[in-house]
C-alpha cells in the first residue's frame, strides 16, 4: 500500500508539471495529506534518484521540466530488488567470460539503464561488488551458441570430445539437457548415445560440434533439479556414499554455517568441532575440496575416504 501511494503521489506531480502548473511541496502535500517534509522528500527523490529534469521556478514558486520528452519510470524497485538487479548484471558479465556475444551485453546495458534511473551515484554501479572466479575455463562463443540451440529446440549434437582421463578423443552423438555453469566453468549435462546414459561434458573440451536434424525427448524419471542437487559438487550418479568430515575447533567457526550440500547435516562437538556429512557420488572429487584444509579437517566416514586422503598424504610429505 505504501508503495502504491509513493507512486500515486508521483504520477500526480508529474501530470501536474506536463500541465505546467508548477506544483510545489505544499501543493503536493495538501493533495495527499503528508507533511511537508515528506512532500519535499518525494520531489528530491523524482529529481535526484529518477534523474527527473525537475527544476524550481523562483518566480512561479512551483516545478518545471527543462525536457518535455522525459518520461517517468513506472517501475519502482526496493533495496532488495536494486540488490538482486545489481547481482544478475554481475553474474552476466563475468560468468560469460566475454565468449557468448552481443546479445549478453544488450542485455547488460538494459539491465545498467534500469539501475541508473535508480541510483543516484551511477558511477558506483560498476564498483559495488563482482565475484572472483578461478581455475575455470571458458566456452568459445560458437560451441556456446550451438549447444544452446540445442537445448532449446531439442535437436541432438554431434560433436568429438577429448578426455584428458584416457588422453583420447571421442565422437559422440549426444542429446543436450542442461548448460551449466559450475564455478565458473561452462558444462554440458546431455545423455549420451555411446554410453547409454546421462554424461557431463567440458564445454572448453568439446571441438567439431554441429547441430543435427534429429529431435528428441528428455528420458522419463530424468529431472534435472533433483539430478543437480543429488549430491555434493559436479559428479552425479549413483550409488550414493555418506561422507562425515570433522573440522577442528579454530576451523569450525569460520565453517559454521557453510553450505555444502542442501542435504548436509551439522553437529557442533564438546571440544567446538564441527562434524559434516552430505552424499557424495565420487570421493576423488571430495578428495579435492578436503585436502585444501590440510590438518583442519578430519574425514570420519568411510573409510575409502579416509584410505584416499592417507594415501595422498604420504605422497605429499615425501614431496617435501
Amino acid at each position: 500500500m505504501g508503495i502504491r501511494n509513493i507512486f500515486e503521489r508521483f504520477a500526480w506531480l508529474d501530470n501536474r508539471v506536463r500541465a505546467k502548473k508548477y506544483p510545489n511541496a505544499t501543493k503536493l502535500s495538501e493533495q495527499f495529506e503528508i507533511s511537508s517534509k515528506t512532500a519535499q522528500r518525494d520531489i528530491e527523490f523524482i529529481r535526484d534518484r529518477l534523474s527527473c529534469p525537475l527544476v524550481y521556478d523562483k518566480n512561479r514558486k512551483g516545478y518545471y521540466y527543462t525536457d518535455n520528452t522525459f518520461s517517468l519510470p513506472m517501475t519502482y524497485l526496493s533495496s532488495e530488488e536494486l540488490t538482486s538487479l545489481l547481482i544478475a548484471r554481475k553474474l552476466l558479465q563475468d560468468i560469460s567470460g566475454g565468449h557468448i556475444g552481443d546479445e549478453i551485453k544488450s542485455v547488460v546495458n538494459k539491465i545498467t539503464a534500469i539501475l541508473k534511473r535508480h541510483i543516484a551515484e551511477t558511477d558506483t554501479i560498476d564498483d559495488t561488488l563482482s565475484f572472483e572466479l578461478i581455475e575455470y575455463s571458458l566456452a568459445p562463443e560458437k560451441i556456446f551458441r550451438t549447444v544452446l540451440e540445442g537445448c532449446l529446440k531439442r535437436r541432438s549434437l554431434a560433436l568429438l570430445y577429448h578426455s584428458p582421463a584416457y588422453e583420447e578423443k571421442t565422437r559422440r552423438i549426444v542429446d543436450p539437457y542442461h548448460l551449466l555453469n559450475y564455478m565458473g566453468t561452462w558444462h554440458l549435462i546431455a545423455y549420451c548415445h555411446r554410453r547409454k546414459g546421462i554424461r557431463n561434458f567440458l564445454m572448453s573440451r568439446i571441438s567439431e560440434l554441429n547441430i543435427t536434424d534429429d529431435t528428441f525427448a528428455i528420458r522419463k524419471n530424468f529431472n534435472i533439479k533433483k539430478h543437480l542437487h543429488s549430491t555434493f559438487g559436479l559428479y552425479k550418479g549413483k550409488p550414493l556414499v555418506q561422507v562425515t568430515m570433522r573440522f577442528s575447533p579454530d576451523k569450525s567457526k569460520w565453517f559454521k554455517g557453510q553450505i555444502w550440500h542442501k542435504d548436509q547435516k551439522e553437529r557442533i562437538l564438546k571440544d567446538g568441532s564441527l562434524e559434516l556429512s552430505f552424499p557424495v557420488a565420487r570421493l576423488d572429487e571430495i578428495k579435492r575440496e578436503i585436502l585444501k584444509h590440510g590438518a583442519d579437517v578430519e574425514v570420519i566416514k568411510p573409510k575409502g575416504l579416509r584410505e584416499l586422503i592417507k594415501a595422498e598424504a604420504k605422497k605429499i610429505a615425501k614431496i617435501y
